[in-house]
This record gives C-alpha cells, structure tokens and sequence, in this order.
C-alpha cells in the first residue's frame, strides 16, 4: 500500500529511523527553510529536493502546502531530464516560471504532467562548488510580469542559508542526502468563526488544510461520511473517505490545489456500483480547501475508474500516475534522437509509471530480432533469444507477427501459454508490446514486473498507446543512426590520418564524438608542411553537428590546406578562408586558430577567429592562458581583419590547441574549465607527448552526456632526437 508524504511541524521535528534525513536537525532546518521561503515570496507551496546519493536521482525531501500523494509521480526527479528543479540543479541558476505560458514553452512535460495555472520559483541551493539540491516554491501565476527582483533575491537568501547550515552538518560528519519519502510540513490550523453558521447547514461541508488533512466537519458532513466529526478530523481526506480518493477524482484535486481555482465533479457516495451520486465542489484559499459534498443526478457519461472499483494488486495511486506518463513519455521521446537515448526514455519514464523493474527492447532486422537494449534481467539470459527468426513461437515475436500486445499477469500464466520456455524468475508479471509505426514492425518491447499484478483495461491501453509512440521514435532513431554513420564516415574521411613527422616538432591530435545528439561535429584539426619547411598548426569548430557541419569543416580545412601551401601568410590563410566560407553561404559560422611554426627557431605567428585561446606550457612547467588579440568567426563579415601575435616555442615547451567542448560544462563558466585544462597540462610529463594529450582528452572521453564533440591538437618542440628535453 501507498504510503502518505509523512508530516511534521516545522518547530518540532522528529526524524523516522526508516527513511528520511540521519538526524532531527537536518529535518528542523529543511522545514523550516521551506515555510519560510514559501512565506518569504508569496506561494502557496513549496519543498526541497536533495540528492540521494553521487549518481542517484534528486529526491523530494520535504513539501509544504500540498498534499504528497497526490505528487507522488514527482517524488523522484533524474538530473538530466528537462524539468525546472533538474535544470538548475545541473546548472546551478535559478529557474522562474512565471505562469503556465512560459511553463509550457520551456518545460513542456512539467506543464504536461500539472496543467494548471500557477507559477513557480527554482533555486540551487550550493555551498561553493557543492550541489546539495533545489529549493522550489510554487505561488499564484502572474501572466505577462516576470518574477519580482526582491523575490528573486529573497528566494536566492534562504537556499544560501540552507546551504549554508547543510555544509555545516556535512562538516560534522551527518548525512545530506535524501533516502525514503518527502517529509511533509502542515501549515498552522487558522479556521476561524463562522462555524456555528455551518453547523446549521444542510449542505456537508468540511475544510481541508493545504496538506490535505481534515480541519472542520460540519454535522451534515458527519452524517453523510457516517462518521463523527472527532474521528474525522485532524484524518488526510483520502484516508478518512476512501471513495474521493479514487484515480478518476486526483487530477481534480491537483487542480484545485495548483490553480486556487473552484472545481466541480460528480462522485459516487462509496466504492459500490450501486452507490448514490453526489456532486463534489472544491474551493481553494491561502490556507487549504473547502469540500462541499450535496446530491446529484448520475451524469450522463460517469467516469470509468469512479463507477467500477480498480481491480487487481497494484495500488491505484500507482495507475493512476501510470495514466499520466503517455504525455510525458511522448513530449521525451521527441527529444531521442539515438535507439539508445529512446530507450533510455522509455527505462526513466516507463518503468516507474507502471511499477516495472525489467524492460526490453528487440529491434527487427532482415526478419530476426535482435536485442537492443535491456535493464532489469538476470546477466545474459536474454542472449538466447537475440537473433530469433520470426518463425520462432516465443511471445516477444508472436506479439510483433499478431500486432496484439500480450499480458501475463503471473509467470504461472507465461509457463502455461509457452510451455517450455525459459523463465527468468519465478514469481512475476510479464507484458509484451508490439512496437508498430505506421503500419511498419519496427520490433517488440518486454515490460517485466516483480510481482504477479493485473493490467486495468485503462492500463492496458495506455501501454499499446505508448508502444506505438516508442516504435515510431525507434523508426526515427534508426534513420538518425544511418546518418549518423554517414557523418562519421565522412569526418574520419576528412580528418588527417597521419601528422607530419618532424625531427625538432612533435605533434599529436585527438578527436573525440559527442554522445548527445548528432554525435559529429564540424571540430577539426591540421598540420600542414610548407614548401619553405614551415609547420601550420590549425583547429577549427564548425557550428552545428552531423553531414552538413562535417561536410562545411572538410571544405574549410581544404581551404586553409591550399592557402598555407601557396604560401599566404597567417592573417590571410585565415581572411581568405572567412571570404571563402561566406561565399559558398553554407548557413554556418567557424572558429579558428592557426598558428605559423619555424621548427628550427621556434620562432611563431598565430592567428585566432572567436576561437578559445591556446595554452603553453613552459618547459619549466609553467603553464599559461596566452592572450591572443583575434577576431570575428569565420563566416560573419567578410571584410574581416585578424590581428598576427608573434610568440616563440622554446625547446621543451608543448602548445594546446583545443575546441570549447575540452573546457564548456553546462552552467559552469567556461573561464574554469580553461582553468582546469590549464593545471591538467602544466600537472602532465612533458613526454612521451601521446600521455599529455590522452590525459587532457581522459576525463571527457569517460563522460557519457557530452553534447559536444572536441579535438585537440599538441605541439611540442624536441631536442633534435624526438624527445623533448626535461623539466
């Protein structure tokens, strides 16, 4: 069974040993911080998000203001999905959200999930470079005004404070991270007068505070429910009358709370077919909810999930959030542009919607379906079944060959319809999705549950829904795939596959892909031999990623490669290559730096075009940011001027040049990753040169969320015999 967001007061505090915070006085501090900075700013609403572990999701720690099972789908927030509190926890700037407009246009699947029209505050809440998590406060929309300075800055003070005394617990050995569920903070009891007025109604009217717990029940209220009003009061509604907490009644209770605007809904007086109809009103304030219960006709067209009782194990708060994934989920798979970022999707938004643990996604190829991702299942007991011919009778090909999902609501069940087949466990439940676009099979998708479970026809057809969407995401992502390689193919081909090797210079390059996205970029890098015994040193960024940027950097790179070879100087490789690319009119702009070598004298002329500047490090191990006056990028104006520095490589010195992807983190100052990359050279072994650039390039290569692709390019000058002398 569910359970309820756990309150507390934000005066007296005690910590539960199952879940939550380590300690009593992280939850005093939490609450507190979180009635103050929704009083602080005028919202109705508000919480704390804290991280849960290095790598774990956010969790909500606390809310106030809302009754947490009904946001129960929110409890748990994954870091890079596109929601306000997981953007400025990643970015560590506040987010202000005005009203539902500008909700919508920036955060698509937050207005999805919660339509309503309220505004909404996000502010990090860090102590220097530590992240501890997100201060949120929700407030009345303000359609056309921005959020105020002085609440900006009022908001901007508490989660400083909060930082403040979380750091402060950190640094006495306690536990800032969140495990469990959101502690929840009732506002004070203000019911006031009127009461003996109500009493006299024969209206049932009860008053409800912004947790959802029962403050006033009238008599007529009392005899209705068939409860007394002691028995009543002080209950959270849902769990005082059962019925009106039902899933066909949530989103009307979301409503009222987010919007503070009146709802009207028909209910049943119980869970019973038979049961009398009433008409349910609900009235919003500052201070919680009025609920008005009188007789109604049965409407024409009742809800579903109100006029039958949920049938099967799970819980029907679990269906219901279920119900709200497809919007979500579709908005999501909008942004997949890889099989693998589909399937990740599908892995964040899917499988908890439906209480899922396993999931697997089989893609048709040639009339075989091949594994194509998996998460949950037992180490390679799917392998059996990657490869299988669609003339095999196993339920992940039989749903595709039928376009009919199937649901097995025990393994019992599985065992019996598949007699023979390989079980992974026991004890479960097992759903198999046709994933069909357009009429095309594109594969088939396992949903695999823990416990045996029934599938509600609402959930049932949800699921096909959603099966249809990820298959047309799939049909997309497969397309991107084979543009994907078309790019790749066509970079490898344009990048140089060798550098010139010299007696007094060294030079090494790498390149590495972006893993969002397009995957390719336009960065580039060169080496050119002149025929006066010179070394031009090159690295561009070409705007934008895949065929086009790939193709624009080939043309660009063979537009320097055939200036520097008939001999122009470096201010016009660069002045020729920017008139270039302006009249070919590709839609694209480019960074560049070049830099004119004389291996023997180390003698230097460079040239930079908006690219980032260079950095030397001395053979002393010093290392620098050179300051390099430059121009526009390429592609701008064509009658561009860049400016030559003279500079000199000594012996035992090594020049970096790089793209921003190397130093660029989102919302971090650029400023300090050159920092870093800066003490990463100067900290590296002057050689062998291939150890400095493979350290440089490490840690980004391990990254998996890289939006951009880098290439970096190392010169060192040598003794004459390949080795650079020693620091």
């Amino acid at each position: 069974m569910q359970r309820p967001a756990r309150a507390v007061h934000a005066d007296c505090v005690t910590a539960r040993p199952d879940s939550g915070p380590a300690t009593d006085a992280m939850a005093r501090v939490l609450a507190r911080t979180c009635v103050d900075a929704v009083q602080a700013v005028g919202g109705f609403a508000g919480g704390i998000y804290l991280r849960s572990g290095a790598e774990g999701p956010l969790l909500l720690a606390v809310v106030s203001g809302l009754p947490g099972r009904l946001f129960r789908p929110w409890w748990r927030m994954q870091v890079n999905r596109p929601y306000p509190v997981a953007e400025a926890y990643r970015s560590g700037q506040s987010v202000h959200l005005p009203d539902a407009e500008v909700s919508m246009r920036r955060f698509p699947q937050l207005a999805a999930g919660l339509p309503f029209p309220f505004g909404s505050l996000y502010e990090p809440v860090m102590a220097g470079p530590e992240r501890f998590g997100v201060l949120f406060v929700l407030r009345p929309a303000t359609p056309g005004a921005s959020v105020d300075a002085t609440d900006r800055e009022r908001l901007r003070t508490a989660a400083d404070g909060l930082a403040g005394e979380l750091a402060a617990l950190a640094g006495a050995g306690e536990q800032v991270s969140w495990t469990g569920d959101p502690l929840g903070v009732p506002p004070p009891d203000t019911a006031q007068g009127a009461r003996e007025a109500l009493e006299r109604l024969t209206l049932a009217v009860l008053s409800v505070d912004r947790e959802g717990r029962i403050r006033y029940v009238n008599r007529s209220a009392a005899a209705l429910l068939g409860l007394g009003a002691p028995e009543l009061r002080g209950r959270v509604l849902w769990q005082a009358v059962p019925w009106l907490g039902q899933p066909a009644y949530e989103d009307h209770f979301r409503g009222a709370f987010m919007s503070g605007e009146p709802v009207r809904f028909p209910a049943r007086l119980g869970r019973q077919p038979d049961a009398d109809w009433v008409a349910v009103e609900l009235c919003p304030g500052a201070d919680g909810v009025t609920v008005t219960i009188d007789a109604a006709e049965p409407p024409g067209y009742p809800p579903g999930s109100a006029d039958r009782p949920a049938s099967g194990p799970g819980s029907a708060a679990d269906r219901a959030s279920a119900l709200y994934r497809p919007v979500s989920l579709a908005i999501a798979l909008t942004e997949a542009v890889t099989a693998r970022q589909v399937s990740a999707v599908v892995t964040q938004e899917l499988l908890p919607a439906f209480g899922g643990r396993q999931l697997a996604i089989y893609l048709l190829n040639e009339r075989h379906l091949h594994l194509a991702w998996e998460t949950g299942f037992p180490q390679g007991f799917l392998d059996r079944f990657d490869g299988v011919a669609l003339d095999v009778r196993l339920p992940g090909v039989e749903t595709l060959t039928t376009g009919r999902p199937m649901f097995f609501e025990s393994m019992e069940h599985l065992a019996s319809a598949y007699p023979g087949i390989p079980l992974d466990a026991h004890v479960g439940a097992r759903a198999f999705l046709p994933l069909i676009a357009s009429g095309r099979p594109v594969g088939s998708c396992i949903l695999g549950f823990d416990a045996p479970r029934g599938f509600s026809p609402e959930e049932r057809t949800v699921l096909t829904a959603l099966a249809g969407l990820i298959a047309q995401a799939l049909e997309r992502a497969q397309r991107y795939d084979s543009e994907a390689a078309l790019a790749r193919g066509l970079q490898a081909a344009l990048l140089p596959h060798r550098l010139p090797v010299r007696e007094s210079v060294e030079t090494v390059g790498r390149y590495l892909p972006g893993t969002q996205g397009m995957d390719v970029g336009g960065d580039w890098y060169d080496v050119v031999e002149t025929a006066d015994g010179l070394l031009a040193l090159v690295i561009g960024d070409v705007q934008g990623h895949g065929v086009a940027a790939a193709a624009t950097m080939g043309q660009l790179r063979s537009a320097v490669r055939a200036f520097t070879l008939g001999g122009g100087s470096p201010e016009e490789v660069v002045a020729g290559t920017n008139r270039l690319l302006i009249g070919l009119d590709p839609g694209q702009f480019a960074s560049c730096c070049y830099v004119l070598l004389d291996p023997v004298s180390g003698r230097a002329r460079a040239v930079r075009a908006g690219h980032p500047q260079p950095l030397l490090r001395h053979a002393d191990g010093r290392a620098e940011v050179l300051d390099l006056p430059g121009g526009v990028v390429l592609g701008i104006d064509a009658g561009a001027t860049y400016p030559v520095t003279e500079m000199r490589l000594a012996p035992g010195a090594v020049l970096a040049l790089y793209t921003d992807g190397l130093v660029e983190e989102a919302g971090v100052d650029i400023d300090l990753g050159v920092e870093r990359l800066r003490a990463a050279l100067a900290a590296a072994r002057p050689s062998p040169l291939t150890e400095t650039a493979d350290l440089l390039i490490g840690s980004a290569g391990d990254s998996a969320d890289r939006p951009d692709d880098i290439a970096l390019l190392l010169a060192s000058r040598t003794d004459g015999r390949g080795a650079a002398p020693k620091a």
